[in-house]
């Protein structure tokens, strides 16, 4: 094979992730994959007339970065279409938001995403709080962590939901004292309520994965986890794919529902694994929720909080054991939604009866989310292999913590509200966003997971649970790569993996902690593939 390359990086601060090798100069790129990585001048000799040269202008260049939890194709498909909610501060922005995305959408749905359920609650938002926005068309509205939505009056018509409608499994329609129907929807009622919505074509959904996969190429982002897919979105990936479209690396997992006999379960995600099954797109996971969030009291508890109140688990135990059983001996990791220390408790149960009965692969099976863990449970993470999948963008005193989960939970178990290094220093472990629930820049996430803060100048949320940028560049590279099983291929820079690269305008690693929010991803490389440009580098 020639030693000449199609594409050389010269004059770049590179963090190769790769302990054999960790700085270096220059990159030289071959048919999409590394062919070299050293000094400038070693690299410099590998080029001919026809190589393209990137000069990295002595910035920093990592690995691309991997967001192993997100939702990539739905989030898209919000940040299209949808009013943003995101900034909102009281039920007056969201009325304002909703009547000025009304004017500008042909839809016979009016819809939002974004909203804080910690600030925004049942006390402060209705039904009739929509009707004043929109009183004409039927209105949703998702909350920020997708396990709280509102409707208007017209919209609870146009569904034919009255108060004498059940809840669906798992799901909650909430009710006013005298039994109306109060807006509000919990958990899989969501869903049920979406699945009644008119269906869209699959154009619709393509333009969301584009959308989407900009958003992440231009945060550095060139691979990711969509934490829940299902027949569409599997087909709109595998079509931009073959279209040579998908600019991000999509692994994927779907959902199991209680419902389900283990026999349906596992066929069901065995066919999409053989449908599905490349380097840019592929299905590996099974996904299990095992309970809700605190926001809406749906999260499982070891014990009832400080108002008496706990929640169940949204399954059947001994069907959850073999549900989980089942997909570890067909080899299929297993991700499991995780927010109460009563929910992560019985995911570390599972995994471990599942290594009694099949014995112990190299499954990195993951626990996302882990905003409670019981203190007695941290070590069980390293001694099963068992993934912290977290995202430390949350681990700040904003309202769902000071004023829900701390107050519910009591001084003593609040001490273990998102505790990122214990599980880092215990364990397997990844860092990742949840996006569309909330940002999925990782350098914001990062100044978040160092400092727990919100500035210097504000009380930090159990400072001594703080990552260091060492870890969080980790958790996004090299243990995210492993945690998706494509480390063989991808998270460090190194010879014969694929030339997914960034380069960023600053060195986190030298750079104040408070200040890692500002930095700014100026080129984004997939595959030897330019996939994003900040307008005005050149290099």
């Amino acid at each position: 094979m020639s030693l000449h390359a199609d594409q050389i990086l010269i004059n770049g601060n590179i963090y190769t992730i790769d302990p054999a090798n960790p700085k270096a100069e220059a990159m030289a790129i071959k048919d999409g994959k590394i062919l070299h990585v050293g000094s400038n001048d070693q690299i410099r000799n590998m080029a001919h007339s026809e190589t393209m040269i990137i000069d990295a202008q002595g910035k920093t260049v990592f690995p691309g970065f991997q967001d192993t939890h997100m939702h990539l194709q739905d989030s898209g498909a919000e940040m299209a279409w949808n009013a943003d909610l995101n900034d909102v501060e009281s039920v007056a922005d969201i009325q304002k938001a909703l009547s000025d995305h009304a004017k500008t959408t042909d839809d016979l749905w009016v819809c939002g995403t974004g909203f804080n359920p910690g600030s925004i609650t049942t006390k402060h938002l209705s039904k009739e709080d929509l009707d004043k926005a929109v009183p004409d068309r039927p209105v949703f509205i998702f909350a920020a962590d997708y396990h709280n939505a509102v409707m208007n009056t017209k919209g609870f018509e146009t569904l034919g939901i009255t108060p004498d409608t059940p809840d669906p499994e798992n799901g909650h329609i909430v009710k006013n004292e005298d039994g109306s129907i109060q807006g509000w929807l919990f958990e899989d009622a969501i869903w049920w309520a979406k699945k009644q919505q008119p269906k869209v074509e699959d154009d619709y959904w393509e333009r969301a994965v584009e959308v989407g996969a900009a958003h992440c190429n231009a945060h550095g982002i060139t691979a990711v986890l969509d934490a829940m897919v299902a027949d569409r979105h599997l087909r709109v990936y595998h079509k931009l794919e073959q279209e040579g479209r998908l600019n991000v690396r999509v692994r994927s997992t779907s959902k199991i529902f209680d419902r389900e006999s283990v026999e349906e379960a596992v066929n069901r995600l065995k066919g999409y694994r053989a449908q599905y099954n490349s380097d840019m797109l592929s299905l590996h996971s099974a996904k299990f929720f095992l309970d809700g969030v605190f926001e809406n009291k749906t999260a499982m508890l070891l014990e009832p909080d400080t108002e008496g109140e706990n929640a169940e688990l949204m399954f059947n135990k001994d069907h959850l054991m073999d549900l989980m059983v089942a997909f570890d001996k067909e080899k299929f990791q297993l991700h499991l939604h995780v927010i109460g220390d009563g929910a992560t408790r019985v995911a570390l149960d599972g995994i471990e009866k599942a290594i009694q009965e099949n014995g112990k692969w190299d499954s990195l099976h993951q626990l996302a989310h882990l905003q409670l863990v019981d203190p007695s449970d941290i070590p069980r993470f390293g001694e099963l292999g068992a993934v912290a999948n977290m995202q430390p963008l949350w681990a700040i005193p904003e309202e769902s913590i000071t004023e829900m989960a701390q107050p519910w939970l009591g001084p003593e178990r609040s001490k273990w509200i998102y505790p990122t290094k214990s599980l880092v220093e215990s364990g397997p472990y990844a860092i990742s966003s949840d996006w569309g629930v909330s940002t999925l820049n990782p350098f914001e996430i990062m100044q978040v997971a160092c400092t727990r803060a919100f500035d210097k100048d504000s009380e930090a949320l159990l400072p001594e649970q703080c990552l260091t940028v060492d870890q969080v560049i980790k958790g996004y590279t090299i243990h995210a790569a492993e945690c998706a099983w494509r480390a063989d291929k991808t998270g460090t820079l190194e010879k014969g993996k694929y030339a997914d690269y960034i380069i960023v305008d600053h060195d986190p690693y030298e750079t104040d902690l408070f200040e890692l929010a500002k930095i700014k991803v100026d080129l984004t490389i997939l595959e030897g593939r330019e996939v994003y440009r900040k307008e005005g580098f050149n290099g």
